[in-house]
């Protein structure tokens, strides 16, 4: 549940995740049972619909894993519906200000913290008639850090109430400060970034959570995040796929 995930989060735990970026309940449900804290779903840049988000959540709910979205972008409608289905938590992009972070607030938390719409239907199969109840206290919600604007209202951001993380978005973020996107550990705009979000996260007692891989997880995890995606479907795929082939093309030269 959600609620343990933020409470882990309170207790200074990491929490380890997959990354979805292409449709479908079957790759989603194969994921998350391999041991994930949460599987986020990608709808900014991953290939799927809503109706397919929807699928995708109920085989994550067959297991351990918490359903997490991302959203395309800042708005209450898609922000409820994701929620309606299922969604635990919510990543928000391209969050600019204190404003848009409170916007991100109200769309996901019921009054009187929030402005969510009622109408839980397909989650309120799944929990049934004590969701409402529970819900402000399960729901994560995680604005995202990747533009300059973000980066000098970090502070400001991370003490809106109602928010639970800080999702630091390395690729917008690099390009946003001058670098190419990816990971630029080591080059010291990227540093002072990475410094800057976790020490707004620690002083407003929310979490620090990042778009990673396994090379780069371990160094995320030193730096204090707690929820860190391990791979992305699409990435873990051509890579296995990648190594069997080279293997069994070996195998054959050998002959």
């Amino acid at each position: 549940m959600a609620a343990a995930l933020k409470a882990r989060w309170r207790a200074g735990e990491v929490t380890l995740g997959a990354w979805c970026m292409m449709p479908g309940a079957l790759s989603a449900e194969a994921l998350a049972r391999n041991g994930f804290d949460w599987v986020l779903i990608d709808m900014q840049h991953g290939c799927m619909d809503y109706e397919t988000v929807l699928s995708m959540i109920r085989a994550i709910d067959l297991t351990s894993a918490i359903p997490i979205v991302r959203v395309p972008w800042n708005d209450p409608g898609i922000i409820g519906r994701v929620l309606d289905a299922g969604a635990l938590g919510v990543v928000i992009p391209m969050i600019q200000t204190v404003e848009d972070a409170r916007k991100a607030v109200d769309a996901c938390l019921y009054p009187p913290m929030g402005r969510r719409s009622f109408g839980p239907v397909r989650v309120g199969m799944r929990d049934g008639p004590g969701y409402f109840m529970e819900a402000n206290s399960r729901v994560a919600v995680i604005p995202m850090i990747e533009t300059a604007e973000a980066l000098a209202a970090v502070e400001e951001i991370a003490a809106v109430p109602g928010v639970d993380a800080l999702f630091v978005g390395p690729f917008d973020l690099s390009v946003a400060l001058g670098l190419p996107p990816g990971d630029n550990d080591g080059k010291p705009a990227f540093d002072a970034a990475i410094g800057k979000v976790a020490a707004a996260a620690k002083k407003a007692g929310v979490a620090t959570a990042v778009l990673s891989n396994s090379k780069v997880a371990p160094l995320r995890i030193t730096q204090g995040f707690q929820m860190i995606s391990v791979t992305t479907d699409i990435a873990a795929l051509t890579m296995a796929t990648r190594m069997d082939l080279e293997t069994v093309r070996a195998a054959a030269k050998g002959n």
